[in-house]
């Protein structure tokens, strides 16, 4: 069985790449980084070590890799021969992979109906669609109509925390012992081969959001309430036992709307929710508060881990202010190298608060969320 995936940094290695190796997949990596090509290809095989007490490593075997700027004919030859298409590059870097995907595809359909898998493991929701798309408007009438038959982009939501980090070995990854893949078998071609350590579920949505509602959630209100004060990483802002009763809070409020809204159990949701609160704490791990808070636009955008659950709570008459103030802490994250960051205080000193929220968020100023985060905003700053 052989796999193509897209992306060969830490979350490619150290998760992706590491299930379908395990799996029994070939593994070939694309990627534009020469010095991970070019180890890939001579080495075969990359650690991967767990941050746990016992720090076991494993070894990825069975993988190689190809450059997507130098060896785009070698790359579009291997998707046409390939069982899956994987990809865990970022969802803004999508479109650059699309045209690669969709020439390996004609290739593919020119000659053979063997299913193919095309899943986006990205951050986002519905990352296999937006992938789908990107590819489609790159095929021809007649190709997209073949690749219907016989081409699945099956959405998936993905979560392992795999922090920055630089080692001796440059394919050396450290990543956290838990993880979770899952998998909108709805969408999947009949007839699948399921991959080992993959959850299949026949509704993708509850997933999804549970994991951006909770993991991201937390991950990036831990990281800017510890910026404003003065942590450097999130294992130390965890540590500080006040700052992670706030970050309950918030996790408690997007808690409420799944469960209200998806019906998960409710016992078992806040057993999730001290789970990836220990998730954030693990020792072993060192992750920079810059790091998870990065991109703070991205993040208040109107579709995204803040907004998006502070509306849909106050649409079900829910507490929200828990999630308004990390919303406000978002406004105060002042990180020079971080682009985002600088526009956002760029758009603060041009325009003033209140309209830059209304600018990033799509908040008017008269709704109530939008007014409860210049309330918490005054009470940070």
């Amino acid at each position: 069985m052989k796999a193509v995936h897209f992306g060969a940094g830490n979350i490619g290695r150290g998760f992706i790449g590491l299930l379908l190796s395990q799996a029994g997949y070939e593994v070939c990596f694309v990627d534009v980084n020469e010095a991970f090509v070019s180890q890939l290809k001579l080495r075969g095989e990359y650690p991967v070590t767990l941050a746990s007490e016992g720090q076991e490593t494993v070894t990825v075997t069975n993988v190689t890799a190809l450059s997507s700027a130098t060896q785009a004919e070698e790359v579009i030859a291997a998707i046409a021969e390939a069982d899956i298409v994987t990809t865990a590059v970022g969802v803004s870097i999508l479109k650059h992979i699309a045209g690669a995907i969709a020439q390996g595809i004609s290739k593919r359909l020119a000659v053979s109906s063997d299913p193919l898998h095309v899943i986006a493991c990205e951050n986002a929701i519905g990352g296999s669609a937006q992938l789908k798309e990107l590819v489609y408007a790159q095929l021809d009438e007649e190709t997209r109509s073949k690749a219907e038959a016989s081409v699945a982009f099956p959405n998936a939501a993905v979560d392992r925390i795999v922090p920055l980090q630089q080692h001796e070995d440059v394919l050396k990854v450290v990543v956290e012992p838990f993880y979770e893949w899952v998998v909108d078998s709805s969408q999947m071609i009949p007839g699948y081969t399921p991959i080992e350590g993959v959850h299949y579920v026949d509704n993708l949505e509850p997933y999804i959001e549970r994991k951006l509602f909770t993991v991201n959630t937390g991950h990036c209100s831990a990281a800017y309430l510890g910026f404003l004060r003065g942590y450097e990483t999130i294992q130390q802002a965890m540590a500080d036992e006040e700052l992670t009763s706030l970050v309950r809070e918030v996790l408690m409020e997007t808690g409420a709307v799944l469960v209200s809204k998806h019906g998960f159990d409710q016992a078992e949701h806040t057993k999730y929710i001290e789970k990836n609160l220990e998730r954030f704490r693990n020792p072993s791990l060192t992750d920079e508060v810059s790091r998870v808070g990065r991109s703070p636009i991205r993040k208040l955008s109107p579709n995204d881990r803040l907004v998006s659950p502070a509306l849909q709570a106050y649409d079900l008459g829910l507490s929200y202010s828990a999630l308004t103030r990390s919303m406000a802490a978002a406004l105060l994250f002042n990180v020079q190298d971080d682009p985002e960051a600088v526009e956002l205080q760029a758009s603060i000193a041009d325009i003033g608060v209140e309209a830059t929220v209304t600018k990033y968020t799509g908040l008017a100023a008269d709704h109530e969320v939008h007014k409860s985060v210049m309330v918490e905003y005054n009470k940070l700053k």
